[in-house]
């Protein structure tokens, strides 16, 4: 059988560079393609690599649309950031940074200290440390306080979380000792005061922010832990998790929404007594990702010792873009920050966004009475009503045709119908959605 030839390997890798791939990758791909004909004995290589580059590009970090109604879409990034945040990141992003210099004498500084002390400013709190995530600041707390002793957690607090997250696990892995006390639906004081020994180190207790229990339920208040940790000279850590500031939310047109219901607030926690409060700076804080800790300076200074505190440190452009996003919640201005934004959305004005791109776009569509929710896993089971573009038809066909435009545009199937949540949507996007939106229903 006379043995089918393919091109070199450099001639189809300089056919199909475009500059949008590195030239080196573009020939390992070329390469592993032909290898792989060779095994089969067949198949068009140049359209074969034509195809698994495309796919590969798809993989690159690009800007999507959100249109799925998610505000803080876990697999989107959650928190979209505001343009003060971007551009204080780019700024330091883009050369140096005074990340660890005093410039007051121009000696070594403490990392991130402006920002502990705004931290510290609008909680409430005597000091504050910034990590990473909020996983690794629990990770921390555990590390530098409990490695080889008990820590007592409610049954009803052992939480799992999206990404292979399992309480138990971090806390196996920080060498903490979990001591479980209470029952699923009711834990009381006195079952945290029946598993104290001289090899407690803490108290840890955590807000389940990605489920609720209902029905006869009991859970243990934040001032009665706080009296017995103090009683046995142990701090009182709260995991509050998804990082609403204060629970009057008052950057907020008129009361507090209801759908924050039950959400701890930061500055209330502080009150309450807890001695390190534990939160995401990329959820209902909206920010960019990190552990934010605030609390006692005694506490907060013996994780800031500890040789693990370099390990989940932040880098200089976070820091330089969450100093941003504090800054608003220090002068008043929270309700600018995307997040807030849009979850205080008008109707009217979503409605009317709806019908522009409708007409834009030149497509059928209704508008119907949708529902966004906060999303990453906060405020389970809260809901945020508002009008949403619904399209029948071809919904799966629609959906995919999306996701391939430039930029891609995520929505959401729903009974039959696709449906596009302009809440989650930038209104500079619009028109950039109503071109995607012809273009796939075409």
């Amino acid at each position: 059988m006379e043995q089918r030839r393919y091109p070199s390997v450099d001639r189809l890798a300089n056919s199909l560079y475009d500059g949008s791939l590195p030239r080196s990758l573009v020939i390992q791909v070329v390469r592993e393609v032909i290898a792989e004909a060779r095994v089969r004995s067949g198949g068009d290589v140049t359209k074969s690599a034509a195809r698994a580059l495309a796919e590969l590009s798809r993989h690159r970090p690009v800007r999507v649309i959100n249109a799925t109604g998610v505000l803080l879409h876990t697999n989107l990034g959650r928190a979209p950031w505001d343009g003060r945040s971007v551009r204080a990141g780019a700024k330091v992003a883009a050369g140096y940074s005074n990340t660890e210099l005093d410039l007051a004498g121009g000696n070594r500084g403490g990392r991130a200290g402006y920002l502990h002390r705004l931290l510290a400013l609008v909680t409430g709190a005597e000091a504050a440390l910034v990590v990473n995530n909020n996983a690794g600041a629990l990770l921390l707390t555990l590390m530098a306080l409990a490695g080889g002793r008990q820590v007592p957690v409610s049954r009803s607090e052992l939480i799992e979380i999206g990404g292979s997250y399992r309480l138990p696990e971090l806390m196996a892995a920080s060498g903490a000792r979990l001591v479980e006390v209470g029952t699923t639906n009711r834990t009381r004081t006195a079952d945290y005061r029946r598993a104290l020994t001289s090899e407690t180190a803490l108290l840890l207790k955590v807000h389940p922010s990605n489920y609720r229990i209902v029905g006869f339920s009991e859970e243990a208040t934040l001032p009665e832990l706080s009296s017995l940790a103090s009683s046995a000279g142990i701090p009182l850590v709260f995991d509050a998790g998804s990082g609403l500031i204060d629970e009057r939310v008052p950057w907020w047109s008129g009361p507090p929404p209801s759908w924050l219901t039950d959400e701890p607030g930061v500055v209330q926690s502080v009150q309450a007594g807890a001695d390190l409060v534990l939160f995401s700076g990329d959820k209902l804080f909206g920010g960019p990702q990190a552990g934010i800790i605030v609390g006692r300076a005694e506490w907060v200074s013996r994780l800031r010792r500890h040789p693990a505190a370099r390990a989940v440190r932040i880098d200089g452009p976070t820091a330089a873009a969450l100093v941003a996003t504090t800054e608003a919640y220090a002068d008043g201005r929270a309700a600018e920050l995307p997040f807030w934004r849009m979850a205080g959305l008008d109707q009217e004005i979503l409605e009317e966004r709806i019908r522009r791109v409708v007409e834009t776009a030149g497509i059928e569509a209704a508008i119907e009475e949708g529902a966004a929710t906060p999303g990453a896993g906060s405020v389970p089971g809260a809901v945020i009503p508002g009008p949403v573009m619904a399209i029948g038809g071809r919904v799966d066909e629609v959906y995919q045709r999306l996701l391939q435009a430039n930029p891609p545009v995520v929505a959401r199937r729903e009974r039959g119908r696709l449906r596009v949540d302009l809440r989650t949507v930038a209104p500079p996007d619009d028109q950039a959605l109503a071109m995607a939106l012809r273009a796939a229903c075409r």
